[in-house]
């Protein structure tokens, strides 16, 4: 993402065991995009619902520096449940199946 001035603004996650990284917008759309098709959704359904979702985060997201990788999680799990309860399921369960 960059700003008016080219430099980019960085956002930083904070993970589970305390490293930090960029955020990666792809990882949002890619973990969505599974959960949905473990929903046995079409591609374009799968599409659909992660570039929706994708996009709410990315909005969400500008307006903080450092994140906690469970606030994220959180986030996808509400924007989800929105749009479609059975994936926002399969999504907030995969990490206890994992």
């Amino acid at each position: 993402m960059e700003r008016k001035n080219g430099h980019k603004n960085h956002r930083h996650i904070v993970k589970r065991m305390r490293t930090v990284q960029e955020y990666d917008s792809m990882k949002v759309y890619a973990s969505c995009y599974a959960a949905s098709l473990n929903c046995h959704y079409g591609e374009q359904k799968s599409e659909k619902i992660a570039k929706s979702v994708t996009a709410k985060i990315n909005y969400w997201i500008k307006t903080k520096s450092t994140v906690k990788s469970e606030q994220i999680r959180n986030e996808i799990i509400k924007n989800l449940k929105k749009i479609d309860k059975d994936v926002a399921l399969i999504y907030e369960h995969h990490l206890d199946l994992s």
